[in-house]
């Protein structure tokens, strides 16, 4: 079997296992169900661009609970962060993320431990980097044709994460996949840990892999499985955290199971 069958069958194996999965509840995971996993659009606004980079910058090991988590959400900082104007909260804040965080802590009010030196101060610093570089665009459109002068290239393409990692503070490599990817960006995935797991065990890429590489591995398996890699990184996703989030239900996380599955085909 060549390495392309390989990971076509791979792919197709994940579909399959992900439609027999069952949540918690007993809900039997349906195609229709999962169809709208699988669709994305771009954002109308700066400000929906801006939620959503504040959404993927939470969107690493335990931040979402930590950051979303206590706060019921992330919409709830819109007072705090002018309706999600970029330029507002440049206007308001400055360069001083520590206000905001003084502000989100008496206002918000987060739930749990928030430490000057903890995930909320440094979440701050997101906030602020975030709204300074979006902050350079008039409009969704201006920001969409920056964009596009990489994404239309496919050498130039891997260079766009790498740069939002230097520009935005703690937006690594795979949460800026991230947010390129919910922002309508289908031929990017995010190399998040389940992704990682699942292609190790399953010699798609090598023990070491980077981040970087990583994604290079999702998109060839996207081309030979005639899928995108945006759809490629959620099927994985889903099978490996079980959390069919815009349906409010979960699975257990699948990973072991689904590369036990693999294997013994």
């Amino acid at each position: 079997m060549s390495s392309a069958e390989r990971d076509k069958q791979v792919f197709d194996l994940a579909e399959s296992f992900l439609n027999s999965l069952t949540t918690k509840d007993g809900f039997r995971v349906t195609q229709e169900m999962l169809s709208k996993y699988f669709q994305v659009e771009k954002q109308k606004t700066i400000v929906d661009i801006y939620f959503r980079l504040l959404l993927s910058a939470q969107n690493a090991n335990m931040k979402a609970g930590v950051i979303g988590g206590s706060i019921d959400g992330i919409e709830n900082l819109q007072n705090v962060l002018c309706d999600f104007e970029p330029k507002a909260v440049i206007k308001k804040y400055g360069d001083n993320s520590q206000q905001i965080f003084t502000d989100i802590k008496k206002q918000v009010k987060p739930r749990g431990k928030v430490n000057a030196n903890g995930l909320w101060s440094r979440y701050c610093d997101t906030i602020l980097s975030g709204a300074k570089f979006l902050g350079q665009f008039n409009s969704a459109e201006d920001f969409y044709q920056w964009v596009n002068w990489f994404y239309k290239d496919e050498r130039a393409r891997p260079a766009l994460p790498l740069l939002l990692k230097e520009e935005i503070s703690g937006f690594g490599f795979a949460l800026a996949c991230d947010f390129l990817k919910e922002i309508g960006f289908l031929e990017y995935g995010k190399p998040d840990v389940w992704l990682r797991k699942i292609f190790i065990s399953l010699e798609l890429c090598s023990p070491e892999v980077t981040d970087s590489e990583l994604l290079k591995a999702i998109i060839r398996v996207a081309q030979n499985a005639g899928a995108t890699p945006y759809k490629v990184d959620k099927v994985f996703w889903l099978i490996g955290s079980g959390n069919f989030y815009l349906d409010g239900r979960k699975t257990r996380r699948n990973a072991e199971n689904f590369i036990e599955f693999v294997k013994s085909q």
